[in-house]
């Protein structure tokens, strides 16, 4: 409970000056949820302005606002880079259990990642992204959502999926495009998804995972399930409109939304100081309405208690939250980029070597003796054979029937499909030789 009355503390200090608004803004809100939003009543004789896009005072004098009147905003952690708990009353007090599934499943997408890297490199797969040094902020953000959440992921979330038990098995199948992918082999690699689990079907396209989320979120409201959504972006997906869309429908239509920034310094080659000139990416949410905070994304106790806070709050007073959670992209953009171009192996190997998310967390949990080198060098044989099985698995299962190429787009196939689909037919038969069907499921 102390964690969470220091959260609800935080939360308002972020900002300055919308902790100055918030009684009267929460006051406004509390009175107007699930009712037709209406201006303020109109008073002629009050010598302030009665404009209705803005709530402000006159002024005698003339002065621009500084692009830095909102700077500085602090970035919250619990603990530091030796895995210490910096204020006792910010421990989520996690049992050791739950501490130590948050450590496998960061070291099984960190191994899974090299396996799948290497694929790549080797010709078996045709793309991959690792989640190299960013593992703390899809578990953290992940164990303190609900099941029933709905999340809306970008490309680079794979731990979120992982935490929620979606399978080694299926993992593979989606990157080996195989017989038992999910998505019958159509996407590319990493372009995860799973209606059970709630996870949205990631696409390519950058950022209109944003605006899709906000109106999932607002149908969530309209339903009253107690339920939440989460939005996964980069700080480089913050510059597209499709940002600006979803951050504003979600405040004005008042949604349960967290919006999670993972700021990890890269817009694939492009640095932060070549993205933006304000103060990142949580400095936005006070333009929107919005409650923000910042946090290390290094830190997965720190993500876990801004996420956990955020959702509840979200859920109970129907408003959308923006979280910035600063970490590192250690790995390359993807298998498609040679980061060696535009940054230095001394800047990375900082992050690899001395602030990482696993290794602060193995920390914490030796000074508590619940780990030791014995169970490391087991874990790490025991889930690389386990990787490694998964993987082998779905190298020798077929690839999807070809016939799904032409279905789950019309409820009947409309003539144009049907005549692509006998002129794919008549292709495959006459050069036989190059389509070894055997190879295809039935």
């Amino acid at each position: 409970m102390a964690a969470v009355r220091s959260m609800n503390k935080l939360y308002g200090v972020c900002f300055h000056a919308a902790r100055q608004t918030a009684p009267r803004l929460l006051q406004h809100r509390a009175f107007r949820v699930g009712a037709v939003h209406q201006q303020q009543p109109f008073d002629s004789s009050l010598e302030k302005p009665q404009f209705p896009g803005a709530s402000a005072e006159f002024v005698d004098h003339l002065e621009f606002i500084q692009p830095n009147v909102i700077s500085g905003i602090p970035v919250y952690r619990v603990m530091d880079r030796q895995g210490n708990i910096i204020d006792p009353s910010q421990d989520p007090q996690l049992s050791k259990e739950t501490v130590l599934n948050f450590y496998q499943k960061m070291t099984l997408l960190n191994t899974m990642d090299r396996i799948l890297y290497e694929s790549q490199r080797q010709g078996r797969i045709s793309f991959y992204m690792t989640n190299y040094g960013e593992e703390g902020t899809h578990i953290g953000s992940a164990a303190a959502l609900d099941p029933s959440d709905i999340v809306f992921g970008q490309y680079r979330e794979a731990g979120v999926l992982m935490y929620r038990g979606f399978p080694l098995d299926m993992f593979m199948a989606q990157c080996y495009a195989n017989a038992d992918d999910l998505g019958k082999g159509r996407q590319m690699p990493v372009h995860y998804g799973s209606k059970d689990l709630n996870f949205v079907t990631i696409s390519s396209p950058l950022a209109t995972q944003i605006p899709q989320a906000a109106g999932a979120a607002y149908a969530v409201k309209r339903e009253n399930m107690n339920r939440a959504v989460i939005c996964y972006f980069g700080e480089g997906a913050a510059s597209e409109g499709d940002a600006h869309a979803g951050f504003n429908f979600s405040a004005t239509l008042e949604c349960p939304m967290i919006f999670f920034c993972r700021n990890n310094g890269y817009a694939i080659s492009t640095p932060t100081n070549e993205q933006y000139r304000g103060d990142g990416i949580a400095a936005r949410g006070p333009g929107y309405g919005m409650l923000s905070i910042r946090v290390d994304g290094n830190d997965v106790f720190a993500v876990y208690n801004a996420t956990k806070e955020a959702r509840r709050r979200a859920v109970a007073e129907n408003q959308p939250f923006l979280i910035e959670a600063m970490t590192y992209r250690i790995g390359h953009h993807s298998t498609s980029d040679d980061s060696s171009a535009y940054r230095s192996v001394d800047e990375v190997n900082y992050w690899d070597k001395q602030d990482h998310p696993i290794s602060r967390l193995r920390h914490y949990m030796t000074a508590r003796n619940w780990w030791s080198e014995d169970d490391e060098r087991s874990w790490r044989k025991q889930s690389r054979k386990t990787v490694m099985e998964a993987f082998e698995r779905a190298e020798k299962r077929q690839k999807p029937n070809p016939e799904l190429m032409f279905t789950d787009v019309y409820q009947e196939m409309t003539p144009g499909l049907t005549k692509q689909r006998e002129s794919m037919w008549r292709h495959v038969q006459q050069y036989k030789e190059h389509y070894p069907l055997d190879l295809y499921d039935k």
